[in-house]
């Protein structure tokens, strides 16, 4: 029987007990500080010397905990334990593959709380951020149980008389997961899950920036009855892991969130046919976007104003979703630009383990600093409206920043900043607007505010995003309801949370018997 799928209720904090419930949530990860986890080899664990150092954005002094690193050595050792374990694995009953992940989300919703403190802790993520980032990830684990179970059987085909043709999906290999501090545990989690529960055995590399969380799930996967060497946890470098395992005859596919940069590297070396292998390798990739909120000239300005500020600086814009574009009919621009200023200038920002703050920190001082170099960008391309400073002496903080009056071409409307920035440019008319929302290299997400019919109809079909909104902000896709990938260099357009997702980690087998 194919269970009902239910997105997970994001939790309503002005409820007092589950105010308290996460305050205790947030005592226990504090008392968990500082712990060591280890690499995850075929089952064994292994502690290395080199250590991944994981500290809290916004108090760079606090340790969340650390990790042991891999080096090539123990990739090629884990790259061995998923080969010989695929072979096993890939006969498990697609049903049974789906149970481990069911248990696996009833885990993680007992635990919820738990998961998204880690979460505030070790990404900076605000309770509510927190909260919606944990529930995504057990909508993946609960909805491609369930996608399997619907295509475990393949799909008909036609059979003539005195043949019997089937038309069937089975795995593809070993595959490596390289995921995003970002959403270190949704796209994490839903990346790897995606994988298993098709029959593939992993190599999961996540972010250097928030490896515990990700230690703490493999912790859940093996709870849950997952068999050793199915699920390898190998944290480490990107250049050296990272490029080794990409390059591997062995590797089957990749699948990766990250940079546009990242991306395209792991494209092309994924590409090349390396010695002893015998496959085309297979990229699932999601890069990043540049994504606009375009406000008609016909809308309540209030509503759109708020659109904009909450797309532009949920989790300080460290979203691909993130709205870091507003595209404003010239009629409604300074209404609109005055009224997001107002509402940007309430948001509180500081500590995300303060429930009352709206937005914590970026994430590393990297990040920082690229971000405030586009604040200074934004200073000569516009005029910086509110925000614009930073404050790196105890964490990562960047007040949110409206950038005003800027050229459709300026930098701060074509680059991906990943910060709490967005640039405000204005629109002649639809048809300007329609140009000036399709002229980036992106295409990931994009929303449309009008009450014009015919305009949300020609959006429909001319905004080139992957994920276009009508009358909303461009953030929040759930799984489920809202397959979430993009164009153009916005990745591979593989769609998270989709009905065809699962069967990019696939092949597909004709088998046809005379009768």
């Amino acid at each position: 029987m194919i269970r009902e799928y239910k997105h997970e209720p994001f939790t309503d904090f002005s409820i007092k007990e589950n105010k308290k419930a996460f305050e205790e949530a947030l005592d226990l990860v504090n008392s968990q500080l500082g712990k060591e986890y280890p690499l995850v080899i075929g089952g064994e664990q292994i502690v290395t010397d080199e250590k991944i150092v994981s500290t809290n954005p916004a108090n760079k002094e606090e340790v969340i905990g650390t990790v042991s690193k891999a080096n090539k050595d123990l990739a090629e050792k884990a790259m061995q334990e998923a080969v010989a374990t695929f072979e096993t694995w890939k006969k498990w009953a697609p049903e049974m593959r789906a149970n481990i992940l069911y248990r696996a989300s009833a885990i993680l919703r007992r635990r919820k709380h738990e998961f998204s403190a880690y979460l505030v802790k070790e990404a900076g993520k605000p309770w509510k951020e927190a909260d919606a980032d944990t529930a995504e990830a057990i909508d993946f684990l609960e909805f491609y149980a369930r996608q399997m179970e619907t295509i475990k059987n393949g799909v008909p085909v036609n059979s003539r008389f005195g043949e019997i043709n089937k038309y069937q999906y089975i795995p593809l290999g070993v595959g490596v997961i390289i995921s995003p501090f970002n959403f270190p545990l949704a796209i994490m989690a839903g990346t790897t899950v995606a994988a298993i529960v098709a029959g593939n055995t992993v190599l999961l590399k996540p972010a250097n920036n928030t490896p515990v969380v990700a230690a703490k799930f493999v912790e859940v996967m093996e709870e849950a009855g997952l068999p050793k060497g199915v699920l390898n946890f190998i944290p480490g470098s990107g250049a050296e892991v990272g490029d080794y395992l990409v390059d591997h005859p062995k590797t089957r596919f990749v699948s990766f969130t990250g940079s546009r940069e990242v991306g395209c590297r792991i494209y092309e070396r994924a590409a090349k046919v390396n010695p002893g292998q015998i496959w085309l390798k297979r990229v699932i990739a999601e890069m990043g976007g540049k994504d606009t909120m375009v406000i008609d000239n016909n809308v309540d300005t209030d509503f759109a104003a708020a659109s904009i500020v909450y797309s532009a600086f949920g989790f300080s814009g460290q979203k691909c979703s993130a709205g870091s574009r507003a595209v404003v009919h010239q009629d409604v621009y300074d209404e609109v630009l005055e009224k997001a200023v107002a509402l940007t200038k309430t948001l509180k920002m500081g500590n995300p383990e303060e429930s009352s703050n709206y937005m914590g920190p970026v994430i590393d001082q990297a990040a920082y600093n690229k971000i405030m170099s586009y604040i200074e960008i934004g200073r000569s391309e516009g005029k910086v409206v509110t925000g614009g400073e930073g404050d790196d002496s105890k964490g990562f903080f960047i007040q949110p920043t409206i950038v005003a009056d800027l050229d459709e071409k300026a930098r701060l409307m074509q680059e991906e900043i990943f910060g709490p920035v967005v640039g405000f440019s204005k629109a002649r008319d639809f048809d300007h607007m329609m140009e000036i929302a399709n002229n980036t290299e992106y295409g990931l997400t994009g929303a449309l505010v009008s009450n014009n019919r015919e305009h949300i109809e020609r959006a429909k079909e001319e905004f080139h995003v992957g994920n276009m909104y009508v009358n909303r902000g461009c953030t929040g896709a759930i799984v489920g309801y809202q397959p979430f990938g993009g164009f153009n260099m916005s990745g591979t357009d593989s769609k998270a949370g989709g009905p065809d997702y699962l069967l990019l980690h696939m092949q597909a087998k004709t088998t046809s018997e005379m009768l």
